[in-house]
């Protein structure tokens, strides 16, 4: 397999450490795996690519993975799951990752295997947040480096769940300016936002939904997978995806509130305007009668011949005209 592929495609990394020990290393070759493969050891290996058929076959075998879980890592569109086997348990979790750039949220599949000595992790691509369980392996803090690898996997779920609270808060931002732009100024690009926003907040409820599950199936199945000191953190994050559903509830709610204030705004504007043109329509009524009568131009008509009755006119219009417009306001309609 080395003389088959080239150095740059390959994209693992190995953590490997116990309470004494720390070991990390980019492997050029997937051949090295068998180095960790039985160990005393705990090893994070994570794989950057899930569209590599060859090296999640070469896994596959190397760890005694079933086929049907080899071709599951490579579609991406699957929903958070879990199941359990003899000797692992295969794991599916969406990760989120906001583009400051781009303004948008990306969703990304995240899959687990979880054996006795070893968490293995399949990304779409490079970058995760997964950073702070690395810097914690690295300079021994927490328990982690004393614990098995069933407290990794809960670490890494963990480091995925509390992003979502990130992500909620920059959804809750934008909220937040749509807020001020329904009070303020609404237009077709406030009401374009919230549609976003709403596709954004359903797409992140489909993926933390059912996380709920397979944290409860992790609670479950205990030993050999989970010991007893695990679950106690499982319970915590279990208690986050709770808090996480709750939060991403509310926001759907005031964001189907804010399409209500958005069409109640458009339809008092046109109210407004309706409002006004119908002052200008009844103003201008009676001065089309006036105006009506006396240019039907009859030859007997007594004021044709009025020196003054072209100014007596205009000034009758503009008293009327006056007079309306006093009513109008003594009735608070402007």
């Amino acid at each position: 397999m080395k003389n088959k592929r080239q150095a740059s495609l390959i994209k693992i990394e190995v953590i490997n450490y116990n309470n004494k020990e720390f070991f990390e290393k980019k492997l050029q070759d997937p051949e090295e795996l068998q180095l960790y493969r039985k160990n005393t050891t705990v090893a994070w290996i994570n794989i950057n690519t899930v569209n590599d058929r060859e090296l999640n076959n070469y896994i596959g075998k190397l760890y005694g993975i079933h086929p049907l879980i080899i071709e599951d890592i490579s579609h991406i569109d699957q929903r958070p799951k879990i199941d359990v086997f003899e000797n692992y348990v295969y794991i599916i979790v969406k990760m989120f990752q906001y583009n400051s750039e781009k303004d948008e949220i990306h969703i990304e599949q995240v899959s687990f295997i979880l054996g006795k000595d070893y968490v293995i992790s399949f990304q779409e691509k490079e970058g995760d947040v997964f950073e702070i369980v690395r810097e914690a392996i690295r300079q021994d803090k927490g328990l982690i480096r004393g614990m098995g690898a069933d407290f990794l996997l809960s670490s890494l779920i963990d480091s995925i769940v509390d992003n979502y609270f990130d992500i909620c808060d920059i959804l809750e931002e934008k909220i937040e300016r749509i807020d001020e732009e329904l009070i303020s100024k609404p237009s077709q690009t406030t009401i374009n936002e919230i549609n976003r926003l709403k596709r954004e907040i359903i797409f992140i409820r489909k993926a933390v939904w059912p996380l709920r599950e397979v944290i409860n199936v992790l609670l479950r199945i205990g030993a050999p997978f989970i010991s007893q000191k695990t679950i106690i953190y499982l319970r915590d994050v279990y208690d986050h995806i709770i808090q996480i559903i709750d939060l991403i509830e509310t926001l759907q709610e005031i964001l189907s509130g804010m399409v209500d204030i958005y069409l109640s705004s458009i339809s008092n504007r046109t109210n407004e305007v309706m409002k006004i043109l119908t002052i200008i329509a009844t103003i201008f009524i009676p001065l089309t009668f006036i105006a009506g009568v006396y240019g039907m131009n009859f030859k007997f008509m007594p004021e044709l011949e009025f020196i003054w009755g072209y100014p007596l006119v205009v000034l009758v219009m503009i008293t009327v005209s006056i007079i309306m417009l006093l009513y109008f306001r003594r009735k608070k309609w402007i």
